[in-house]
């Protein structure tokens, strides 16, 4: 691939990856259908809202938050939203606090992840160069962290209290004390664009995929410095297999699914999947590997270790995030679909 043509792929993919959806006001209002593949994943959608980012599962609640926003800055219509994961049904919407009285501007969120240790639920604020905490059990602002550059995605290492961001802006992954907010550490990667986190929960190793360098960072709190993993082109998202020992990247320039030996630091497979993969999450209970394909708009499951696609699921179009908890993947698109044009939310309940 020519170098011109990488540039103009790698730009639109990140015009993509930086998209913060439409303009349209938050509503509650849901209407669930359901649909079964052939090969036997079966799907159930429900409109939620407009500007739906990403979503977490919290297992201690039995909830799915979802972030939204929507438009440019300044900002004013954004929310925490708390999901019923069966129905889909918002339960409750929490909105952020106000940085900008003058114009309305709100603290926008993106990137959000639940700590199930503390009760609290933290989301990255991109426009606002930060992050946030907020109580899982009222849905109450706790904390705003500032100093995190572009803040794409965060994850929760519950069992060394640490909860890590992304900074894209400027090559960063910033590490928080889970307990106290305090920040703890702070590791740059000259020339990085780091966007999808994934964490290894036994050793407390964070990786993030690098959409600019074409690989992972690895960051071992057992190393003094970084190690830098091959991976495939325009890799914006990564998961881990159950054993740790597996990465998987969704590769948005190229439409595939990388498959990573961490031991060997390789790619061992590539498996297309779609036009614009722009997230992966591993299930852990049947070892297949979900691709959410935004351009394509749809989903692509993946067995890793025959490296191919078992089932392609329509979801709604532009799906911009896919997470896993206890047999089911939760997808939520931008589709902007219906009178109200609000985005979906997917469960997919994951055949074997």
């Amino acid at each position: 691939m020519s170098t011109l043509t990488r540039h103009i792929r790698r730009t639109a993919a990140t015009a993509v990856a930086l998209a913060a959806g439409s303009t349209l006001a938050l509503t509650t209002a849901t209407t669930a259908h359901a649909a079964k593949p052939a090969a036997g994943s079966t799907v159930t959608s429900a409109q939620l809202t407009a500007g739906l980012y990403q979503s977490s599962y919290s297992e201690r609640n039995h909830v799915l938050w979802a972030t939204a926003a929507v438009g440019r800055p300044p900002v004013t219509n954004s929310s925490l939203l708390k999901v019923d994961p069966a129905t889909l049904k918002v339960r409750a919407t929490y909105t952020p606090p106000v940085t900008d009285p003058a114009t309305g501007a709100v603290e926008a969120v993106y990137g959000v992840a639940v700590d199930d240790e503390h009760n609290t639920v933290w989301t990255t604020n991109t426009r606002n160069n930060s992050v946030s905490v907020y109580s899982q059990r009222d849905g109450k602002h706790l904390a705003s962290l500032p100093n995190v550059a572009h803040a794409r995605e965060i994850v929760v290492d519950e069992r060394h209290n640490t909860v890590w961001a992304s900074g894209f802006g400027d090559g960063t992954l910033v590490a928080f004390d889970s307990r106290t907010y305090k920040e703890k550490k702070r590791v740059t990667v000259t020339g990085s664009q780091p966007t999808g986190l994934a964490l290894n929960e036994r050793t407390g190793t964070v990786y993030a995929a690098d959409l600019g360098g074409d690989r992972i960072v690895e960051v071992s709190p057992y190393a003094k410095e970084p190690r830098l993993i091959p991976t495939g082109d325009g890799p914006i998202s990564v998961a881990l297999s159950a054993d740790g020992r597996t990465a998987y990247t969704a590769d948005q320039a190229a439409g595939t699914l990388s498959v990573v030996d961490l031991r060997k630091g390789a790619v061992t497979t590539t498996v297309p999947t779609g036009a614009g993969a722009l997230s992966v999450a591993a299930d852990h209970r049947s070892g297949r590997v979900l691709v959410a394909n935004r351009t394509a708009g749809n989903v692509t499951v993946v067995d890793p270790r025959k490296g191919a696609v078992v089932e392609t699921l329509a979801t709604g179009a532009n799906p911009n995030h896919v997470t896993v908890a206890r047999g089911n993947a939760y997808v939520v698109d931008k589709s902007a679909v219906g009178a109200n044009r609000e985005d979906q939310a997917h469960r997919i309940r994951i055949g074997r």
